[in-house]
C-alpha cells in the first residue's frame, strides 16, 4: 500500500492533489482538520478500487437540456437550496452526459469530495461526533461488523457517558462482535485509553455523546475530546432533516473538526437536501451511509453515481429474464 500525505485550503483541492498524484483509485485512510483553524490535511492510499465513473464513457452524446433540466427539478424535490440545484443541474449540463443520472453523478463528482472509511488500515481512530439520536453507536457497530466479517481485529471505546444506557447498549454490539468494550469519562480517560490500544488493532471506534451543536459548552466539551488524543473525528448526520439546519450544524461540527460526513437512516427517509447542504456548508468528504437498522446489513461507502441513482428517479426494474449490467449493487 503506497501511503501520502496532502494538504490544502480545503477538502475538495485537497482531495483534486490526491486525484492528481495517485489517480482515481486512491482512497483515503485519514483527513484532519485544524481544531477552529482552516486547512486539511488528507492521507491517500493507492489501492484497487472500482471506478464508479467508468460507465459514464460509455455515453458520448452531447447532453440535452431535458437531462440538466430532469437533474435540477430531482434536487429540487429534495429540498436542496436553489443555488444548490442551479449550480449542480450547470454542472450537469456541462458535463456533456445524456443520461440524467450520469450528468447528476458528474455534476456531484464535480462539486463534492467523497472518501470512504477503510475497514482496516486506518492511521488514527476515528471518534463518531453528532446530534443526539443521529445513530452515532449504530454507525459504531456497523462499522466494526463490517470489518470483523472481513476477520480485522477491532478496538472500540465509548465516552458516551451522558445518555442513560448509552454504554450498555454498545456493549450489547461488541458482545455479539466479540469485542471488549473499553468505557472511559472526560479527556484524560480517553487519552490514556487510545494510548493503550495504539497498534493493537486494525481499526479502533470511539463512540461520543451526542452533543448540541447550538450550545457552547456542548462544543468545547467535544473538543476537549478530540483534542485529548491524536483522532480524526467523523460527523454522523441523520437524513432528511431541514437543509438549512442540517447546513448550520455541520459547520460547527466542522469548525472542531469533523472532515467526513457519515449520513444515517436513508431507509427512513425521501428527501437528502439536509446531507447535501451539510457536506457543503462544512466542506466534508462524503463518506458511509447507513439505509438499515440492522447492524450487519445496510451501510455502504457512498460514490458519485449511487447518490446520483438515490437522488434521480430510477427506471422500473427489469422483468426477469431481462438482462442488465451494472457496476455495483444497489443500497438497501
Amino acid at each position: 500500500m503506497r501511503l501520502k500525505s496532502f494538504t490544502a485550503p480545503t477538502m475538495a483541492e485537497a482531495m483534486e492533489m490526491v486525484r492528481t498524484e495517485l489517480g482515481d483509485e486512491a482512497i483515503i485512510v485519514s483527513t484532519q482538520r485544524a481544531a477552529g483553524a482552516k486547512g486539511v490535511r488528507i492521507t491517500a492510499a493507492l489501492e484497487p478500487a472500482d471506478a464508479d465513473l467508468a460507465v459514464a464513457e460509455l455515453f458520448e452524446e452531447s447532453a440535452p437540456s431535458s437531462s440538466a433540466d430532469a437533474v435540477k427539478a430531482a434536487l429540487e424535490t429534495h429540498g436542496l437550496p436553489q443555488r444548490m440545484a442551479e449550480r449542480l443541474a450547470n454542472a450537469a449540463r456541462a458535463s456533456d452526459i445524456a443520461d440524467p443520472t450520469l450528468a447528476c453523478a458528474a455534476a456531484l463528482e464535480a462539486g463534492f469530495s467523497f472518501a470512504h472509511l477503510p475497514d482496516h488500515g486506518a492511521l488514527r481512530p476515528f471518534m463518531m461526533i453528532g446530534g443526539h439520536g443521529s445513530g452515532k453507536s449504530m454507525a459504531v457497530a456497523k462499522l466494526a461488523a463490517r470489518s470483523v466479517l472481513k476477520q480485522r481485529h477491532v478496538g472500540i471505546i465509548t465516552c458516551d457517558n451522558i445518555r442513560a444506557g448509552a454504554a450498555e447498549q454498545l456493549a450489547a454490539f461488541t458482545r455479539i462482535l466479540g469485542i471488549d468494550l473499553v468505557k472511559t469519562r472526560g479527556p484524560d480517560s480517553l487519552r490514556q485509553a487510545v494510548e493503550t490500544v495504539t497498534g493493537m488493532f486494525d481499526l479502533v471506534l470511539i463512540d461520543s455523546p451526542g452533543l448540541n451543536p447550538f450550545r457552547t459548552s456542548d462544543m468545547d466539551y467535544l473538543q476537549s475530546l478530540i483534542e485529548a488524543a491524536d483522532i480524526e473525528p467523523i460527523l454522523v448526520m441523520a437524513a432528511g432533516g431541514d437543509a438549512a439546519e442540517a447546513a448550520e450544524a455541520a459547520e460547527a461540527f466542522a469548525a472542531i473538526g469533523a472532515t467526513r460526513l457519515f449520513t444515517t437512516r436513508l431507509d427512513t427517509t425521501r428527501r437528502l437536501g439536509g446531507m447535501l447542504a451539510a457536506a457543503e456548508a462544512g466542506q466534508l468528504a462524503l463518506c458511509d451511509v447507513s439505509a438499515s437498522p440492522h447492524v450487519a446489513d445496510g451501510l455502504s461507502p457512498i460514490s458519485a453515481i449511487s447518490l446520483a441513482r438515490l437522488l434521480l428517479p430510477q427506471a422500473p426494474v427489469p422483468h426477469p429474464d431481462q438482462h442488465f449490467w451494472t457496476d455495483e449493487a444497489p443500497l438497501s
